[in-house]
């Protein structure tokens, strides 16, 4: 179900005047574009995006008190389209009185604000794509190692809480436990946070919850994190073949984004922590351009190229 924000909480949010069409504050906004509609009000309505916000800085108001009035007020009208969520003049302007009386008509909410257009745009476009964004929450832990955001998954029990406070122990920070919240932004990006009411908190089984902020301080715990990495835990299988160079790189898919993923099989005496310690290190020098798997591969295959040489 598409995400929706209603006008009255820009309202509240960015402390907007309502200079007309108060009964419009329902009113819902489904996208996180913002517009404005220069083109549009020197006539031209062939693209015009009626489900955004529009937004009336100084440049369209003072072209709009060059046009005359039935021209200014044909334009005001088709401005006001059905579907548009609300109309917001910047800089504490005055709108024309075209657009204030064609808002009392079709109940779309005229909104004045002291700030500038383009802080006020950037501010606008940065809370509603956290709030429009699409979003899913995952069974695991996430936790940031060394700069990385790692999601851990697994079964129940298979021991990701655990391994969680083992990298609280050694200086890493947690995110979310049992349940994360994940965010996918515009750019594909995903970011993970704890449900506000265990935030903060650990399960240990056989010690129950625990507050990480309040045993281990501030430092411990951080209230979001972007999601680069998915360590899948599994039980180990004494049948299965597991990658032991590292060459494939397997992807999981989150919303519409891949993220790479590491399968690490648990038995006993695997210190679980270390590895993903190992991981997230592994992942920013992979990023760096550097593959350790790949560099062997190729001495390897160097080597076995100038051995045939020589035996030739």
């Amino acid at each position: 179900m598409p995400r929706k924000v209603k006008v009255s909480e820009l309202v509240q949010v960015f402390q907007l005047e309502i200079l007309s069409g108060e009964d419009g504050l329902k009113r819902t906004v489904t996208v996180d574009d913002l517009y404005r509609p220069g083109l549009e009000i020197a006539g031209y309505f062939h693209y015009y995006p009626s489900e955004r916000v529009q937004i009336l800085g100084r440049t369209e108001l003072a072209f709009l008190e060059t046009l005359d009035r039935e021209v200014r007020k044909d334009r005001m009208e088709r401005l006001c389209g059905a579907d548009t969520p609300c109309i917001i003049v910047t800089r504490g302007q005055e709108p024309p009185l075209e657009l204030l009386e064609q808002s009392a008509l079709t109940n779309i909410p005229v909104l004045r604000s002291q700030v500038a257009t383009t802080i006020l745009s950037s501010r606008i476009t940065n809370f509603l794509e956290q709030r429009l964004a699409p979003t899913t929450t995952i069974h695991g832990v996430l936790v940031d190692v060394y700069g990385i955001g790692m999601l851990i998954t697994g079964s129940s029990g298979i021991g990701k809480s655990e391994t969680a406070l083992e990298l609280v122990k050694r200086g890493h920070r947690l995110v979310a436990d049992d349940a994360v919240e994940i965010r996918q932004t515009s750019d594909g990006q995903l970011h993970g946070s704890a449900p506000e009411l265990i935030r903060y908190l650990l399960e240990i089984r056989g010690l129950g919850i625990i507050n990480v902020m309040t045993l281990f301080g501030a430092g411990a715990v951080r209230t979001q994190k972007r999601i680069s990495v998915v360590i899948k835990l599994e039980n180990w299988q004494p049948d299965k073949q597991y990658d032991r160079l590292g060459l494939d790189e397997e992807k999981t898919r989150i919303l519409d984004t891949d993220i790479p993923l590491v399968t690490v099989p648990v038995r006993p005496g695997r210190n679980l922590a270390v590895i993903i310690e190992v991981a997230a290190m592994n992942y920013r020098l992979k990023r760096m351009g550097y593959n350790a798997a790949l560099q062997f591969t190729n001495k390897l295959t160097e080597t076995i190229a100038d051995d045939m040489d020589d035996y030739e």
